[in-house]
């Protein structure tokens, strides 16, 4: 699927927006809807594996602290943090996801290794306060690959090619998209949410600091479930892009394009370049032992 506009012509004709993703997929692919859906089941059981085991891993960076656990503790110290119970809870899970593959766990791309903890987030911190149904659940994660696939086709879901836009900001696209089909919400509504968050994400860049990805990628996918929710609040409101779907996400493509390669994952500019970035890289790279001679 290249395309909102095709998803929603679907939908038009009484389907929702996961069935549409699935019955494009099985036009392209050849495969079976059925498989298409067991492929997309066993993949909510590997991520839902993968927030169960990076809630209770203990993390070991090698330029911040454990900052989930910091979180956790904060949270259990309010009543009703600022950010509100879901926003607060689904940040700690994408903190601990992103930590987790940053220490080398086990993890689902979502749609990246970098940007891996946003959608866990979102969908687990919703089963944990809603109680959706693990059918629901699914569903709501194919919504969320429906519209990873249409920027990936449209524009990039790579950092090198298109910065943190296309990471981060597809992925709280993606995860926005499915909040939207789990309130019960309509596929145009979905749409929307999903560009709504890349219109407030686009030109954002890719800067790891020492090429790794800890700073700031973890905080980056602690942070942007709040704009996740709120788009997806938007959305749920009637609230519209004024610039149909597939016109952002191609315009997020030019975008990524004019982004000089300094801020495109190559860590020679934005926050990589800065004094403190600079001294964590060479003090990282100072305790790398040399490579044996052969």
């Amino acid at each position: 699927m290249r395309s909102f506009e095709e998803i929603l012509k679907l939908c038009e004709v009484d389907l929702e927006f996961h069935e549409a993703v699935v019955e494009l997929e099985s036009r392209e692919s050849g495969k079976s809807e059925d498989l298409i859906y067991a492929n997309m089941s066993y993949m909510f059981d590997a991520m839902e594996q993968s927030v169960n085991s990076a809630i209770n891993a203990e993390f070991k960076g090698r330029m911040m602290e454990d900052e989930a656990r910091r979180f956790e503790r904060y949270i259990a110290r309010r009543d009703v943090p600022l950010s509100g119970k879901f926003i607060t809870r689904a940040s700690r899970i994408a903190l601990s996801v992103s930590q987790y593959n940053a220490n080398m766990g086990r993890i689902v791309a979502a749609p990246t290794a970098g940007s891996c903890g946003i959608l866990p987030g979102l969908l687990f911190a919703y089963r944990d306060l809603y109680g959706p149904s693990r059918d629901m659940l699914v569903k709501a994660l194919i919504v969320a690959g429906g519209v990873g696939e249409v920027i990936q086709k449209r524009a990039t879901l790579a950092g090198a090619e298109g910065g943190c836009q296309a990471e981060c900001g597809a992925a709280a696209a993606m995860g926005s998209a499915a909040l939207v089909y789990l309130e019960g919400g309509s596929p145009e509504a979905s749409a929307h949410a999903a560009v709504l968050t890349i219109k407030s994400l686009m030109g954002l860049v890719c800067d790891p600091v020492a090429g790794l990805v800890e700073v700031p990628c973890i905080k980056r996918n602690g942070t942007l479930v709040s704009l996740a929710s709120l788009c997806a609040d938007m959305a749920l409101a009637g609230i519209r892009s004024v610039i149909p779907p597939d016109e952002v996400i191609d315009a997020m493509r030019r975008v990524g394009r004019a982004l000089p390669e300094s801020l495109r994952e190559t860590s020679k500019g934005g926050l990589a370049t800065t004094p403190k970035g600079r001294e964590l890289e060479k003090k990282i790279f100072s305790e790398v032992p040399p490579m044996a001679e052969i």
